[in-house]
């Protein structure tokens, strides 16, 4: 279980750099530019927040469904950051962005002809909790020291 949830990925300097960086800058954008202005307007917000169509999501209230999402927008973008059981919280957040993009915005469309759609922003962020979900969060994060090993993997 300790292997599962704090496996690093590669240890090489370099590529851990690159996935450090990508940590970063990606759970920043979502805790600041999505988490914390959901929970500043959770009271506004807590009787009309959309709850998914899908078992057994659908059985949540609406400030359960806000809750939720506030818990991975907020709280794995933060394990991201750090570094911290990264492939489990990435796979939450990346979870949480194909509800969005595909239940939740449906209907909406995915590009629109002077701009950015609706859809469009949560598959930009899956794109890198997919590829941090894959690669791990690298030497240079927290999994990396709770987890010391003596061999490295061979892919």
């Amino acid at each position: 279980m300790k292997k599962f949830l704090f496996h690093c990925g590669t240890r090489d300097a370099t590529a851990s750099l690159g996935i450090l960086f990508l940590r970063i800058c990606t759970g920043l954008m979502m805790l600041f530019g999505h988490g914390i202005g959901k929970i500043l307007t959770f009271a506004k917000n807590k009787e009309s927040f959309p709850v998914p169509d899908f078992f057994p999501l659908k059985y949540m209230s609406n400030p359960v469904s806000l809750s939720v999402t506030i818990g991975a927008e907020v709280g794995c973008a933060a394990l991201i950051i750090l570094g911290l059981a990264t492939r489990p919280a990435a796979f939450i957040l990346g979870f949480t962005m194909i509800v969005a993009a595909f239940n939740i915005l449906a209907g909406a469309q995915l590009f629109i002809p002077n701009g950015i759609g609706p859809k469009e922003g949560p598959l930009l962020y899956l794109i890198p909790v997919v590829a941090i979900l894959l690669t791990g969060a690298g030497q240079y994060s927290f999994d990396a020291n709770i987890l010391k090993e003596g061999r490295r993997k061979k892919w």
